[in-house]
């Protein structure tokens, strides 16, 4: 893809993007790749010797902190009466189940079961144990191929602790395929529905470039008018780069994304953010948001410590109207069991092929699913995870 306002050709090619592709898989049937580095909580939820339920695409994890400060996610089932580990006891580096005490080691493996007997029936080696890592607050795991683990690579966010920047996280759930977050933040045409927040934003099309496992979109924002929430001025460093325009830069970069904001004039961007949406169920019709929003510090000593509430009360109602949007397109497609988009904008089609192409197809037990009837057992294709 060439650096174009693409959407000048729809006027030359009304027919090519006017209805679904029944060639394609329905994107809303693809689930996320496991083979990368999920987020599945804020690291200050894992508390040294205590134990949280986590989840990923139906999978049940239980996170642990042992005495020594690192993170442990275990399958969380107890592999004698299938009881929840998250419902255990951690006892130094180890979780013991609630029910009958069996220990596991942060490797999966049973370290104890109090009462076997010699002559005992042989118990099973343990449960699966996925691969764990903590950043930026953050406590990943890579719920695929544990032979890949090593080699992918964490995401790599710069601004995340430096001096110049501040972070505010974010973490929600959504009630929606994660393929809607990603078009509802790459497709800046929605402007409409925060006109009660920002005032009336102009957004125009600079040019994007798209690969096969990435989209990256730049638009020119210009306030036309309206009134704009002193928090966005604020974080949008208003007064600061001393202008009226904003290059917002967006990119899908599977199976994460991000958005950076330089107003004009300023030489660096006033804030970068960084979004995972990790599906919650098997049939992925939720999904968490998990969100680093890194600000740019003020000249001004003391200015974005006396704005940071109203910047996070003003971030959480763009983000609530977003999410009602988007929880209402997850409705229609449920009450219709299709995708009935007739989506005109190139950039959005470009990003469900990068989408569709990196994810794995949903089961059919887990696809065939609704919202209101959670599967279970529903797994991602057979062959993509990884084996105990």
């Amino acid at each position: 893809m060439t650096e174009t306002d693409r959407a000048t050709a729809l006027a030359a090619e009304p027919s090519e993007h006017t209805e679904p592709d029944p060639a394609k898989a329905d994107l809303r049937r693809v689930g996320a790749h496991p083979d990368h580095w999920y987020p599945v909580a804020l690291s200050r939820r894992v508390r040294p010797g205590k134990v949280l339920a986590a989840t990923f695409a139906g999978e049940r994890i239980a996170l642990f902190r042992g005495e020594s400060g690192t993170a442990h996610a275990l399958e969380d089932r107890c592999a004698h009466r299938q009881v929840p580990l998250s419902m255990g006891v951690v006892e130094g580096e180890t979780l013991r189940c609630r029910y009958h005490a069996w220990a596991y080691r942060g490797d999966g493996r049973i370290s104890q079961i109090p009462y076997l007997a010699k002559g005992d029936r042989r118990p099973p080696r343990g449960v699966r144990a996925y691969p764990v890592r903590e950043a930026y607050g953050l406590v990943f795991v890579f719920p695929g191929d544990p032979g890949r683990a090593a080699a992918t690579p964490l995401p790599h966010l710069p601004a995340f602790g430096s001096p110049r920047y501040r972070t505010m996280t974010y973490s929600r759930t959504v009630r929606c395929h994660y393929s809607f977050m990603h078009e509802n933040l790459l497709d800046m045409n929605h402007q409409f529905l925060h006109r009660g927040v920002v005032g009336r934003l102009h957004p125009e099309l600079l040019g994007y470039e798209a690969d096969e496992r990435s989209v990256e979109a730049r638009y020119l924002f210009t306030h036309t008018g309206g009134k704009r929430n002193r928090s966005a001025g604020l974080l949008a460093a208003e007064g600061i780069g001393g202008g009226t325009a904003d290059v917002m830069t967006i990119r899908t970069d599977y199976p994460y994304q991000t958005l950076d904001l330089v107003p004009e004039n300023a030489e660096r961007p006033a804030f970068r953010l960084w979004a995972a949406y990790v599906p919650e169920d098997a049939e992925q019709r939720t999904c968490h948001a998990f969100g680093l929003l890194m600000i740019e510090k003020p000249g001004i000593p003391g200015l974005l410590q006396v704005a940071w509430p109203f910047i996070r009360r003003f971030t959480e109602r763009v983000f609530a109207e977003d999410r009602m949007a988007v929880e209402a397109e997850q409705r229609a497609w449920d009450e219709q069991g299709e995708d009935r988009n007739h989506e005109v904008f190139p950039l959005i089609l470009d990003v469900r092929e990068v989408l569709r192409r990196n994810g794995v197809p949903l089961r059919a037990g887990a696809a065939a699913c609704g919202s209101a009837s959670p599967c279970d057992g529903a797994r991602l294709a057979d062959g993509v995870r990884g084996q105990e």
